[in-house]
Order: structure tokens, then C-alpha cells, then sequence
């Protein structure tokens, strides 16, 4: 197969493109998931922030 004929190097191969393809569709079934609440902190300071560009 594509010349490799040593079974351990294939496996190597297929390993490599294995772990990709996982590390993609962990990628996408992870994206954008965070544990960070909002704080009441910052609903204050983009709500002032908020103001200030109306007033600009």
C-alpha cells in the first residue's frame, strides 16, 4: 500500500491521520463551550459602555 511495506510504519500513518480526525471533531463539538459566568460586574460596565457610544 502506497509502497510502505513495513506494517509498523503504516500503522504510524494511520495513527497520525487518526488522531487529527479526532482532534477536529473535538475541536467542533467543543467550540465556543465555556464554563465562564457573567459576572454582574460586567453586565454593569458594557451597559455603561453601551452609553457612552450612544452619547458619542
Amino acid at each position: 500500500m502506497l509502497g510502505i511495506e513495513d506494517k509498523g510504519v503504516l500503522a504510524a500513518y494511520l495513527l497520525c491521520l487518526l488522531s487529527a480526525g479526532l482532534c477536529v471533531i473535538y475541536g467542533i463539538i467543543n467550540w465556543n463551550k465555556g464554563d465562564e459566568s457573567v459576572d454582574p460586574d460586567d453586565v454593569k460596565w458594557a451597559k455603561t459602555e453601551k452609553q457612552v457610544e450612544e452619547d458619542l
